[in-house]
């Protein structure tokens, strides 16, 4: 049965989940227990011995404790203004964990003072006055905005990372940690008012009009909902809204700011928060009944996300870790069809040595997801288990002496240098089950790896569960 139209969009806008409209072009699904592009049999035991001496043992995938392990990461790091760690699904704890445990070191050891995920700009600018200012309930914040393509971030485990950044900020208030959103496919009702409050405050006198190109574009009701109903809407009307939003971030960008430099940064992040909003207009003004516009939406998200990053990392003055697919945070695509060129490939053009790549591999486990044919709903979700294909990387990087590991792939000796570039199948699933499986060649895709025994599915935080 093929999927829905609406929600493979849906998922493809957040990871790179199954996608079998004929307008998303994708092979065939590979079970979890077989390999299409590497041989049957097991690498060579030189290979995994190589690995073993080069590899890294993590003490825990949990956050607290020593981190006398992660020393290793610190050289992969070096002097990187951005780091992207990736995941292998968008639903099992040990990645999300892990990353609050690396984020927690590079904060104190790196100077590292941004979480950015890949969730709208404006849901991190909610999350992110509560880490600056206790506003809000991030778990009010997180059930609202949540939904649809990001429902599988409503976990225990994004929580606590909020919670232990707002702890941090209160013992350090002169040296605040932030939390940004660098994804675009939604833009909050509260982005708006920012905006549209900026200019009461600093030029009234285009108040009127700017709300007026507004008043179509702000969502009214949950996130969810809006979501699945931009996309249904005829794509004439998309372009009229991304015109709309346009002509609205030209009229801001026509103003000047006040002397000083307390107005120049308002009016700075008051036209960022107009841009963000023009993207995620024009992310829906892509004619996705077509590959070619599929291919070039895509391509655009990626861009954007990349270039979000960026303008943060550069206007907040603090290094980055940047937390999304494996699929967006290395540098070669495994679906290049409908994801031509990924954030991390954009982040390395404009970074250069400044950003650097680690990818999440695990050998078996599970993880939440929703069936193929399934809308992002609570109702539809369920845990799926998985494990490695015979011949895949995984089965291979699992052969190693060390449970858990950390691998820099740059400098991997003969004979894992050649068996890390060669592409095989891997675990690779983003909010939907079954999912194509892609070859992937670890160490033309990433900088570094951690590799994983075993994952569990994620704590998600029941509806109606506080705020």
């Amino acid at each position: 049965m093929k999927r829905h139209h609406t929600t493979a969009l849906l998922s493809l806008l957040l990871c790179m989940g199954t996608a079998t409209t004929p307008a998303l072009a994708a092979g065939p699904a590979t079970s979890a227990i077989s390999a299409t592009s590497a041989p049957a049999d097991r690498a060579d035991e030189a290979v995994v011995k190589a690995i073993g001496r080069a590899a890294h043992p993590l003490r825990t995938t949990e956050p607290g404790g020593p981190d006398g392990d992660l020393r290793a990461l610190d050289r992969v790091v070096g002097d990187a203004r951005v780091v992207g760690i990736g995941e292998a699904t968008h639903g099992s704890h040990e990645f999300f964990a892990l990353k609050q445990r690396v984020f927690r070191h590079l904060v104190r050891e790196r100077g590292f003072r941004t979480y950015a995920l890949e969730a709208p700009w404006s849901t991190g600018l909610r999350l992110n006055d509560y880490v600056l200012h206790g506003k809000g309930d991030p778990r009010r914040i997180m059930r609202e905005d949540f939904q649809d393509s990001y429902l599988l971030w409503n976990t225990r485990e994004y929580l606590s990372l909020v919670q232990w950044m707002r702890s941090w900020n209160l013992a350090h208030p002169g040296d605040p940690v932030r939390f940004m959103g660098n994804d675009v496919a939604y833009a909050g009702p509260d982005l708006y008012d920012r905006v549209l409050d900026y200019v009461r405050r600093a030029h009234p006198a285009v108040l009127p009009e700017l709300t007026a190109l507004y008043r179509d574009l702000r969502p009214t009701g949950p996130s969810g909902p809006y979501l699945r109903d931009y996309l249904t809407r005829p794509l004439a009307e998309r372009r009229e809204r991304a015109a709309l939003a346009t002509r609205a971030l030209d009229l801001l960008r026509k103003q000047r700011p006040a002397p000083g430099r307390a107005a120049g940064e308002a009016y700075r992040w008051a036209v960022r928060n107009a841009l963000a909003i023009r993207q995620t207009a024009d992310q829906y003004a892509f004619d996705f009944t077509g590959q070619d516009g599929v291919t070039a939406g895509m391509r655009y998200r990626d861009r954007v996300m990349a270039d979000n990053t960026a303008w943060w990392q550069e206007n907040t003055g603090g290094k980055v870790l940047l937390s999304a697919h494996n699929g967006h945070i290395g540098y070669r695509s495994g679906d290049p069809v409908n994801y031509p060129k990924t954030q991390g490939a954009f982040l390395r053009d404009r970074l250069g040595a400044r950003y650097v790549s680690v990818g999440l591999t695990f050998h078996h486990g599970t993880f939440n997801g929703v069936g193929a044919d399934d809308a992002m709903l609570d109702a539809n979700v369920r845990r799926f288990t998985v494990a490695a294909a015979p011949g895949g990387n995984e089965d291979t990087l699992d052969r190693v002496r060390h449970r858990d590991y950390l691998l820099d792939l740059r400098t991997a000796p003969a004979p894992a240098r050649d068996w890390l570039r060669a592409p095989r199948t891997a675990l690779d699933y983003g909010t939907a089950y079954p999912a194509p499986q892609k070859p992937v060649a670890l160490a033309r895709t990433f900088d570094a790896l951690i590799h994983l025994h075993s994952v569990r599915a994620s704590d998600r935080i029941p509806a109606g569960e506080g705020g």
